[in-house]
């Protein structure tokens, strides 16, 4: 009687311990992978008689072809397919090794068509480093976390090794770590050829630089890294200490390139380095916000022939309705830009009024002068208490400054009144009178100012150029959130900016998937995206015949609605990985 490893295990039950199991599973794979052959699908009814979507192979051709490396088992039986057509117990159905693959697809194919496989071959990666990078990467895209986590993912939860032909269980973590090493190593290499690869793909050209900071925290007290410092945490982990990456990208949000400054990076201090050093092209926009755009930093993008678009630091507003004009968010929600010229500063104002920025600030401007008069209501009562703690001048004063100070954004509006009897040691009176500060965002709710060289566009053309730079939030978010950013876990300095690179190198891929959705009017999130794909998987289906030989038969699960619709768009296959078949 000829049975496979399964069939053994299912005689032994409990006698093999679990790493005995593990083995025994992972040779039963392996044995499938190299004994089976390939089975061409039936068509699937969603599929209109076609196994493609998108006019794509079945099966894509792996980017490492190798044979899966000798696991040290023995391969039991022919591997003879005795046809599509098998008399089989239905009674002895088993489905078993699990693997997701749905995410992996996508992320593949991204890799492809940028072709970055291709590209770490030219730079010295041999077949293992290459899995090993790639494992890495779309590791970070489909399972956020460390390194330590994406080996695990890579050893007993993904096909991945499936689609490239390449047994991640028997890769060791010092391989992985050695990985993110070689790819920190190459960094300058691969985020000029990936941006590159973007541009010649979607066809965009170079005029707009956008720049911003993004920092991160780490576990622990990460003593032994040089760049971890307490700074001002954007996440307001100011409990722990940081590090900062700086970003170049262009307009359409691919990265030019980053780098790694302190945790207490100043965000001015950093433009200069950032721009001259990492590939900003003189005569191009920088879009920036205003914690970056100090007089020194603007006086510096014009004596260097940089154009700019910032969010003015000037706290005074003005805003003539009658004299602006109208432009549209991508929403489709009206803004009112009124331009104004200063040619002997060689700049244009912009004052742009939202109504929705207007009623977002007049609730928060009521919210904080009823909190300011109420602190205030709260001082004059405690002048007429029987049992009142003091009326001295001084004491009154110093609770009216920490009123002030506590909510300051409401009481620069207010005039307020002390008054005090003829000995000048009693307070008997408090009043306050409200008037809006001229120029102010309580004068001129919903408005604010950008500042900018470019003179002679309209003023539809300036705001929908500085729109550019809130999607570096999107970036951000997705970054953080989405492909595992943040915390740090790394106690060695090569490590830290590894782990943050990998990221970065993860976000190209997640955003030329995004790109190609986008074109197709799919606009999902990558969290959305990725929950959607992580439900197709590929198992392995095992009857046994009447010989009591068993069938093995591995395949991707069938693709739902939400994920044809992906597939189609992306050029995606049914059938991941294709359908290998054994008779053992």
């Amino acid at each position: 009687m000829q049975d496979t490893f399964h069939g053994q295990l299912t005689a032994v039950g409990d006698s093999l311990s679990e790493s005995e199991r593990v083995l025994a599973d992972r040779c039963a794979a392996g044995i499938i992978a190299r004994r089976g052959h390939d089975v061409a699908s039936a068509p699937q009814p969603d599929d209109a008689g076609a196994d493609v979507i998108g006019g794509v192979a079945n099966e894509p051709a792996p980017i490492a072809p190798a044979d899966l490396p000798d696991t040290g088992c023995a391969a039991g039986g022919t591997g003879v397919s005795g046809g599509r057509f098998q008399e089989v117990d239905l009674g002895t159905l088993e489905l078993v090794r699990p693997r997701s693959v749905g995410v992996e697809h996508a992320a593949v194919t991204m890799v492809r068509a940028l072709g970055f496989d291709h590209h770490l071959a030219k730079l010295g990666f041999n077949k293992n480093q290459i899995a090993a990078a790639l494992g890495n990467i779309i590791g970070r895209m489909a399972v956020p976390g460390s390194e330590l986590s994406t080996y695990e993912w890579l050893r007993t939860a993904t096909a991945l090794g499936e689609l490239l032909d390449y047994d991640y269980e028997g890769m060791s973590l010092a391989q992985l770590y050695r990985s993110a090493d070689q790819l920190l190593k190459h960094r300058e290499a691969l985020e000029n050829y990936l941006f590159g690869a973007a541009q010649k793909l979607f066809g965009f050209q170079e005029t707009i630089t956008l720049y911003d900071l993004i920092n991160t925290y780490f576990e622990g007290q990460a003593t032994g890294i040089l760049k971890a410092k307490h700074g001002r945490s954007k996440e307001k982990r100011n409990d722990c200490p940081l590090v900062t990456m700086g970003l170049v990208l262009d307009t359409n949000g691919f990265p030019k390139r980053s780098r790694i400054f302190a945790g207490n990076a100043s965000e001015p201090q950093t433009m200069k380095a950032m721009l001259t050093d990492l590939g900003a092209t003189a005569g191009t926009t920088v879009v920036m916000d205003a914690g970056i755009a100090t007089i020194a930093n603007l006086t510096w993008l014009k004596e260097n022939r940089y154009h700019y678009i910032v969010v003015s630091r000037k706290l005074t507003r003005q805003f003539d309705a009658t004299l602006a004009t109208e432009v549209k968010t991508a929403g489709d929600d009206p803004i009112l830009v009124q331009k104004i010229l200063d040619l002997t500063a060689g700049e244009a104002l912009m004052y742009c009024y939202s109504a929705a920025r207007a009623e977002k600030e007049k609730a928060m401007d009521a919210t904080y002068a009823e909190r300011f008069e109420a602190a205030l209501t709260k001082i004059k009562e405690s002048l007429t208490r029987p049992r009142r703690s003091t009326t001295k001048p001084s004491v009154i004063h110093q609770r009216i400054g920490r009123a002030k100070q506590r909510y300051a954004r409401a009481a620069r509006h207010y005039t307020i009144d002390v008054t005090v009897d003829p000995t000048g040691k009693t307070v008997t009176a408090i009043g306050w009178t409200k008037s809006p500060v001229k120029g102010s965002a309580l004068d001129h709710p919903g408005v604010y100012c950008l500042r900018t060289t470019l003179t002679a566009p309209s003023e539809a053309e300036i705001w929908h150029i500085y729109v550019m730079l809130t999607n570096l939030e999107a970036v951000f978010r997705s970054l953080k959130a989405d492909l595992g950013l943040r915390p740090v876990y790394h106690k060695i300095d090569r490590r830290v900016e590894a782990h943050l690179f990998i990221s970065l190198l993860a976000y190209y891929f997640v955003h030329t998937l995004r790109l190609k959705l986008k074109a197709c009017g799919i606009h999902d999130s990558w969290d959305t995206l990725r929950k959607v794909l992580a439900t197709q998987q590929r198992i392995t289906a095992t009857l046994q015949r009447r010989d009591r030989r068993i069938v093995h038969v591995r395949k991707a699960t069938r693709l739902e609605p939400r994920q044809q619709k992906i597939a189609k768009a992306l050029g995606l296959t049914t059938n991941p990985g294709g359908t290998r078949q054994a008779i053992l």
